[in-house]
C-alpha cells in the first residue's frame, strides 16, 4: 500500500522565507524514517519523464491549472495511462484536482514544491 503524503508531511525548514538564510533540513539535521519514506514517494513520482512533463504542463498553464483534456492531448499515451500518472502525482501531494462537470482540472500544490526546494537548496557561501 503506498504511503499517503500530504504537503504538510514534508519536513519544514525552520526559519525559511525571503529574508532568512537557513540551512536546509536535509543537510542540517537528519530526517526521520517517516519523513524519508514520504520524500521517497515524492521523488519516485518525480522520477518519471511523463510525470515531470505533466507537472510542468500544469504549472505553465495560464491560471496555474490544466484540464485533463489538455494534458492528454500533449502525449502519445492513452487516457488511462495519463490518469495513472496524475494519480501518482496526486498521491505524492504534488498536485490537487477538482471535478467540474465532466472534466477534471489539476493544479500544483505550491507548498509541497516550496518545501522540496527548501529541503534541497544549499546556501551560497
Amino acid at each position: 500500500m503506498p504511503i499517503q503524503l500530504s504537503p504538510g508531511d514534508l519536513p519544514v525548514v525552520a526559519g525559511t522565507g525571503p529574508d532568512v538564510c537557513a540551512r536546509p533540513a536535509l543537510v542540517s539535521d537528519p530526517i526521520d524514517e517517516a519523513s524519508a519514506a514520504g520524500l521517497a514517494q515524492v521523488f519516485r513520482a518525480l522520477g518519471d519523464p511523463v510525470r515531470l512533463r505533466l507537472l510542468s504542463l500544469i504549472g505553465a498553464r495560464e491560471g496555474g491549472e490544466a484540464c485533463v483534456c489538455d494534458l492528454t492531448s500533449a502525449f502519445d499515451l492513452s487516457q488511462p495511462t495519463i490518469s495513472h500518472h496524475l494519480r501518482v502525482l496526486r498521491e505524492a501531494g504534488l498536485i490537487d484536482s477538482d471535478r467540474r462537470g465532466t472534466w477534471v482540472y489539476y493544479r500544483l500544490v505550491p507548498s509541497a514544491l516550496e518545501r522540496m526546494a527548501g529541503l534541497l537548496s544549499v546556501p551560497l557561501g
